[in-house]
């Protein structure tokens, strides 16, 4: 009897000393999933804070969300910047303020948000009625209803955006506004970024 009570201190004593080494650590992994969440919010809202400021045509609020070594890659049509002035220069003189025609329509498809960084999947609908330098330089506005699937990608460092890569298909951007012929090109229309919407809509015929 003596024995058994001995050997249920010692377990008492061991469980104790476990609970002990335990607690701090899953109260750091607590602390850390929460910070990790307040992170990524964070991270989420300077981006919204971005595309607005854009949208709204405010330079200077646009540059604040940035870092001091800045790039910008549209990269179907390689347009952007590189570097505070460049960035800035470019934004300035092409996009902000100068983003989209007046009807543009922009409608979230997902957005993922990792450790340094996030990405938005937006379908973006417009009528081509003003110069769109960024997505197609040099090209004199057509009056064509354009819709387009797009992903930004946007790195993010210390509170600020150091880089966006925006990613989009080109050639139905030129099927839409009458720059290219679609027959016997593997590519398409409007029905790109329809399906990207709508992923129940059918597949293409191969």
């Amino acid at each position: 009897m003596k024995g058994r009570r001995k050997l249920l201190a010692s377990l008492r004593q061991a469980l104790v000393l476990v609970a002990a080494v335990a607690l701090p650590s899953a109260a750091r992994r607590a602390q850390a999933k929460t910070d990790d969440a307040v992170d990524r919010q964070a991270m989420a809202k300077l981006f919204d804070k971005h595309v607005n400021a854009e949208l709204a045509g405010d330079l200077d609020s646009t540059m604040a969300t940035m870092s001091n070594t800045p790039h910008l890659n549209h990269v179907p049509t390689m347009a952007g910047g590189i570097g505070r002035d460049g960035v800035r220069a470019f934004y300035r003189d092409h996009l902000v303020g100068k983003f989209f025609p007046p009807d543009m329509k922009m409608t979230s498809i997902s957005r993922t948000v990792g450790e340094n960084g996030v990405v938005d999947e937006v379908v973006i609908k417009f009528t081509h009625t003003t110069a769109i330098d960024w997505l197609l330089p040099g090209v004199a506005p057509t009056a064509k209803p354009v819709e387009m699937a797009v992903a930004v990608v946007v790195g993010v460092k210390d509170g600020k955006i150091t880089h966006e890569h925006i990613y989009w298909d080109q050639a139905s951007v030129l099927v839409q506004v009458g720059l290219l012929d679609p027959k016997g090109l593997p590519v398409g229309g409007a029905e790109v970024a329809r399906k990207v919407a709508d992923p129940s809509l059918p597949p293409r015929r191969i």
